[in-house]
């Protein structure tokens, strides 16, 4: 339940920022699935890596290959896909003593934050996906009457 109020709080600002602003939020369903695991900020950091590398992938077929419109997308996705199945092969990295879990936040968040970096820059999507998160976030609290997520 709760991640269907995420997706659907976090659907409803992007629209609302994309037609303010004009900036996307990473993906229409992005800021939903960001939001739930705010709390797990290596996870989060490592979605965002996850789609910056896959962005840079692209980058580089695309001396090599004509990439943009559904096809940019496609690609983005699937490469996204594989970038994230590869953080589930070795979930934990260890430091000393510390350890960190490199999960992605799913399969398709690092290609869609792939593609619309692609579309509008690093800066202004990430900014937009952390505010949205953020925001999605704090009205899924306010509407369970101040229990943080677990």
């Amino acid at each position: 339940m709760l991640l269907i109020e995420a997706v659907g709080i976090g659907m409803f600002l992007s629209l609302i920022l994309t037609e303010t602003i004009g900036l996307a939020a990473g993906g229409i369903v992005v800021p939903g699935y960001i939001a739930l695991v705010l709390h797990h900020p290596v996870q989060v950091i490592a979605t965002v890596l996850a789609g910056l590398v896959t962005y840079l992938i692209i980058k580089v077929l695309s001396s090599y290959i004509i990439i943009y419109g559904r096809r940019l997308l496609i690609i983005s996705i699937l490469m996204g896909y594989l970038i994230a199945y590869l953080t589930r092969i070795s979930p934990t990295l260890t430091m000393n003593d510390l350890s960190l879990n490199i999960q992605t936040v799913g399969f398709v968040i690092p290609g869609l934050i792939a593609y619309w970096i692609a579309r509008q820059g690093i800066l202004p999507t990430i900014a937009a996906m952390i505010i949205v998160s953020s925001l999605v976030r704090l009205i899924i609290i306010i509407i369970h009457n101040g229990i943080v997520l677990p």
